[in-house]
């Protein structure tokens, strides 16, 4: 933690003093006159807000409005997403600038050693909108969507410099560690179907157990293909801003960064992001216009049979992180809904490509 530009503990604590301090104000380049503060989203895992300054007169260069994350307001919850904090840190402090994926600019970032107070300052997207993560997107949007993913995984691709990150999902070859999330992923899903299984199809709930009673075997079998990247872990409409005024995408909410097999995030996006219908029309499209991505990032040796392979093994990713935020997080009415949008998509998704099929015989 600096000495000189401490984390800010609430909202009130990001005074002009404070922002002006971040800025690098010293040598007078920029006076911040004041500041409002106004909380945006819901802030289930932790506090999100827009930060308007008022800057004396003069050239700057700075945004006209920030984005600052902090920690939520309820100490148990913050204790509960400690490693998650801790990785989106890590994401904007090591991993950022080394990927082309589309990202806000970061001012500053810090953290407490024991990950319950920590702070962002990012640019602020707007007039940029998130993905509405019920609704669904179209096919243009998608493809938008899983080029800028090929921006995260090409740069990053089969580089043993990311094993030692701090990530919030278990490393390649960590066998303890896939054992423990196969655990918790069976806990979770009797958690999720206690809470949202009688309002979903039989045929779903049935998908849903078997795919998440095969996760240690499916996190081995992944392993077991020597490639790996870094990966979003979350990458869904709800974490993607995009702007239509220039016609671009920026990917945000990094709590859940890992790295494993790259398809992984690829699968997961349209399989919660797509109405099956509309996935299953254009999917094979989507993987063609990711993988020639990869191609231009240049990455080798990987064919674009072995890129579908991964995305149909892959989608088990999807349940994977549906249960782990349907039996943990804070529920609400639009979350619940989510998650049942969904696991009815990834679910049908994991049917349709034969994907516990390929597990088995990987195992």
């Amino acid at each position: 933690m600096s000495a000189t530009v401490p984390i800010p503990r609430g909202a009130a604590d990001v005074t002009r003093r404070w922002l002006q301090a971040v800025l690098g104000s010293d040598d007078a380049t920029v006076v911040v006159e004041d500041v409002e503060i106004s909380r945006i989203g819901t802030g289930q895992t932790g506090a999100t807000f827009r930060i308007t300054p008022r800057y004396a007169s003069g050239e700057h260069g700075f945004p006209s409005t920030f984005v600052i994350k902090l920690p939520a307001d309820d100490d148990g919850v913050r204790a509960g997403v400690t490693l998650g904090y801790l990785s989106e840190i890590t994401f904007y402090r090591r991993a950022a600038e080394q990927t082309s994926v589309p990202t806000p600019r970061c001012f500053y970032s810090d953290i407490t050693a024991d990950g319950t107070d920590f702070a962002l300052l990012l640019a602020d997207l707007a007039p940029a909108i998130p993905g509405d993560q019920i609704a669904g997107c179209d096919t243009d949007a998608a493809r938008q969507a899983v080029t800028a993913l090929a921006g995260l995984h090409g740069p990053s691709w089969c580089d043993p410099r990311w094993l030692d990150l701090a990530v919030a999902m278990p490393k390649p070859g960590d066998v303890a560690a896939a054992g423990g999330l196969g655990e918790v992923a069976r806990m979770a899903a009797d958690i999720t179907l206690g809470k949202v299984g009688a309002r979903m199809d039989r045929r779903d709930r049935e998908t849903f157990s078997e795919a998440l009673g095969l996760v240690t075997p499916w996190l081995h079998a992944g392993t077991e293909t020597g490639r790996f990247a870094l990966m979003h872990g979350d990458y869904r409409l709800d974490n993607l801003m995009f702007d239509s005024t220039t016609n671009s995408v920026s990917v945000v909410d990094w709590q859940t960064l890992g790295i494993g097999l790259p398809a992984r995030d690829l699968a997961y996006f349209t399989g919660t992001s797509l109405d099956p219908d509309t996935r299953a029309a254009c999917e094979e499209s989507l993987v063609e216009v990711y993988h020639r991505a990869l191609l231009d990032y240049g990455v080798t040796g990987y064919t674009p049979e072995t890129c579908w392979q991964d995305y149909r093994f892959g989608m088990v990713q999807a349940p994977l992180i549906i249960a782990l935020g349907a039996a943990f997080a804070t529920p609400t009415a639009r979350g619940e809904e989510i998650f049942l949008v969904m696991l009815e998509r990834s679910c049908r998704a994991i049917r349709d490509l034969g994907t516990l099929a390929l597990i088995g015989a990987t195992d």
